[in-house]
């Protein structure tokens, strides 16, 4: 996607082919800053410390990672150490998983000298991967958009609903829940945005609204309480949100805040869907609020916040009483029940085993 008419994606080679470039997310909105990776230690900070966020762009953070750990020790126990030094960065996203159990496979049929360029290429496959089943996924969900619009006799924009990032920077290129927009918004279907600012760490204010902004597309930053006031009244035609894991029966695990969403979306009648590749559907999995994992981060992320000031610096501010105590869940799981409907690569599906296993026969059989 663009940056001031200049196409860039989230993580990409550099040219010494030895290391990548990452956006880094920390300094986004206001400062636009590329970082490298060179090392294994470098991509688990970059993953740890939301350099790079987004379960797609973790995992393909996470298999460059691999990459770059093959530079320093391409022994058996070399492989073991990195895989668990960045298994540990994030708990909940299944693409970090997902990825590293896909390089570590590749590499332990390899020779040591061969690892480092076989994970590194390997790696970039998985990026390749993702910029396509994002797109795809914009294709499926970009006609969700236009019908919508026909519907509705296509006298005004179709207003989506989004929490968190989900788009080109939680990915490769494109996103996930806002894939559909950008391919509605190329199609020239007017649609406009609600972009609930998610706190604590506003990656809707500060990410989703940059990007939107970035591509011209109509949106309207809310605070995270807004979303049920604005659907009683009719002033959201559909949500569409992204997922760190999603259970083989349905359940999607998002940003902290997506289930009371998708709660006031189910009382006021509002299309729930949510938009996600192959990679994070968890197939082991059956009940998303008992058994995902959910990352409990730093209070600090609650009780302070950065912002720029009016002269173009930059402070951060204590915003909760002192002393009081914090606690940060980082995710929530929104049961199938309250699910419209899965986009994927592959096409939409209802929010279920058997939904999910129609567009994913082999995984019946897997079973």
């Amino acid at each position: 996607m663009n940056i001031d008419g200049q196409p860039y994606r989230t993580i990409f080679p550099d040219p010494d082919g030895v290391s990548v470039q990452v956006i880094d997310q920390t300094r986004l909105p206001f400062a636009f800053e590329l970082r490298r990776l060179a090392t294994l230690e470098d991509a688990a900070v970059a993953i740890r410390t939301m350099i790079v966020r987004g379960a797609p762009l973790i995992g393909v953070t996470a298999a460059y990672g691999l990459a770059l750990a093959m530079r320093a020790d391409a022994s058996h126990d070399g492989i073991d150490r990195a895989v668990a030094t960045l298994a540990a960065t994030r708990p909940t996203a299944i693409n970090l998983r997902w990825a590293l159990d896909r390089v570590s496979a590749n590499l332990r049929q390899t020779a040591p000298d061969e690892r480092f360029a076989r994970a590194f290429a390997e790696a970039g496959r998985i990026a390749e991967e993702d910029v396509a089943s994002c797109r795809a996924i914009g294709a499926h969900g970009g006609q969700i958009i236009a019908d919508l619009h026909a519907a509705r006799g296509g006298d005004r924009p179709i207003t989506v609903l989004t929490h968190c990032n989900a788009g080109w920077l939680a990915t490769v290129d494109w996103g996930t829940a806002l894939a559909p927009v950008y391919a509605a918004h190329e199609r020239g279907v007017p649609v406009h945005v609600l972009v609930d600012e998610t706190r604590p760490r506003s990656q809707g204010a500060a990410l989703t609204a940059f990007e939107l902004n970035g591509h011209g597309v109509p949106h309207t930053v809310i605070a995270d309480n807004a979303g049920g006031h604005l659907m009683q009244h009719g002033d959201v035609d559909l949500c569409i949100v992204g997922s760190d894991r999603t259970t083989a029966s349905g359940d999607v695990c998002n940003k902290i805040g997506t289930y009371l969403k998708a709660l006031a979306a189910h009382d006021n009648g509002v299309p729930f869907y949510a938009a996600l590749p192959f990679s994070t559907i968890d197939w082991t999995l059956d009940d998303g609020v008992k058994e995902i994992p959910i990352e409990e981060r730093d209070g600090r992320e609650v009780t302070h916040m950065t912002g720029r000031l009016p002269d173009g610096g930059f402070a951060t501010i204590e915003v909760v009483s002192p002393g009081s105590p914090v606690a940060n869940p980082a995710f929530d799981v929104t049961p199938s029940r309250l699910v419209t409907g899965i986009i994927t690569e592959r096409g939409i599906c209802d929010a279920s085993r058997e939904g999910l296993y129609g567009l994913y026969p082999e995984r019946r059989s897997a079973a």
